[in-house]
Order: structure tokens, then sequence, then C-alpha cells
């Protein structure tokens, strides 16, 4: 008995201390996401996405408001053509929120402007799995078919933006240039770049 009582006093003050240590860990992790929030609203992102970092550590729900910070972060080095950071900072934005539709077109502009088509290509095609429906992504997935000479699926993509679209400019002018390649074996040419908007961050 004396056994018994001793072994449930140990398990009692195991609990206990887990307990403690869980509900400290909780209150460290809003202390960072606290010192988070106020560098953000100072567009202060690396101080942001390092206090972010730190509160991860403590407790994983805090995930989305460190992918926010990386996402502004990678914004500003956008607008400063720094594009290897840019895309550092989205490549783990996006293993935190894998599905987030808007970060995952923002890597795709920046893997454009590093000449990374495929990489880009991927991209667009995880974005129209999850939004068949919107023209741009495959004006922006047409394009890079027609610059890599991919006439079969850049067509299928021209048709697919006429069937959403039949009035889209871009679309016809890109299927005419392909439909020529594809009858006379017309040398390639540079297509002209269609716009790419890009939609604006969330904020941490």
């Amino acid at each position: 008995m004396k056994s018994f009582s001793v072994f449930c006093l140990i398990g009692t003050l195991a609990f206990c201390f887990a307990d403690s240590a869980y509900t400290q860990g909780k209150a460290e992790a809003a202390k960072f996401a606290r010192e988070g929030f106020e560098a953000a609203k100072n567009k202060d992102w690396d101080k942001a996405v390092e206090a972010y970092r730190r509160a991860v550590r403590l407790d994983q729900k805090i995930g989305p408001n460190l992918a926010a910070a990386l996402q502004q972060r990678a914004v500003a080095y956008v607008g400063q053509q720094k594009f290897q950071e840019a895309l550092a900072d989205f490549n783990e934005a996006l293993k935190i929120t894998p599905n987030d539709v808007n970060l995952r077109e923002r890597r795709a502009y920046v893997e454009m402007q590093l000449k990374d088509y495929d990489k880009a290509l991927t991209d667009y095609s995880d974005i129209i799995k999850q939004r068949p429906d919107e023209v741009r992504f495959y004006l922006m997935r047409s394009y890079i078919f027609e610059l890599k000479g991919d006439v079969p699926r850049g067509l299928a993509d021209c048709d697919k933006i006429l069937e959403l679209e039949p009035d889209n400019a871009e679309a016809k002018g890109r299927k005419m240039r392909l439909q020529a390649r594809q009858s006379q074996g017309a040398a390639a040419t540079m297509p002209p770049v269609p716009q790419q908007p890009v939609p604006p961050p969330k904020k941490p």
C-alpha cells in the first residue's frame, strides 16, 4: 500500500510539473507573439519574424502569424528586387500554410522573376486545382507553356480560358500564335508577358 502511495505521489508531481511547464510555455509564447505583433505594426519584419519564430517553438497555433509575417517580409524583399530572399521566406511560409493560394501565387511570381519556369509551372498548376475557374492562373500557365514551346498544353489552357471568358484578347492572341507554330513549324518567339496581378499580403 505504501509503495502504491509513493508511485501515486510521484505521478501527481510529474503531472503538476508538466502542466506547469505547459502553462509557462503558453505564457512565453503569448509574450513573443505580442512582440511580433508590435514589430509588425511598425513594419519591422525581421524582428516580427524572429519573435513569431520563438513563439511557434512554444505554441504551434501561432504558426499562421509567422507565415503572415514571413509573407510581409517577402513582399518587402520583392520591392527591393531581392528575389532569392523573398523566395526563401515564401518557402518557409508555405510549409506552415501549404494551402494558401495567395502565398503560392506570390511565390510563383518570384519564381518567374528568377526564370525558374518549371517551379512556377508547378505552383500555378497547384493553384488551378484549388481555383479551377479563375482565368488569370490559366493565363500565366499558358504563358509558361508558350515560353517552353509546349503547344498542346498551351492550347488546352487557351481553350479553357476562352470557355470561361470568351472575349479574352490575351488568350485569343496566344492561341493564334500557338496554332501557327503547330501548323507551320514556326520558329519560337518570345511571347508577350501577361499582366500578373499580385494579391495584397495578409496581415499577421
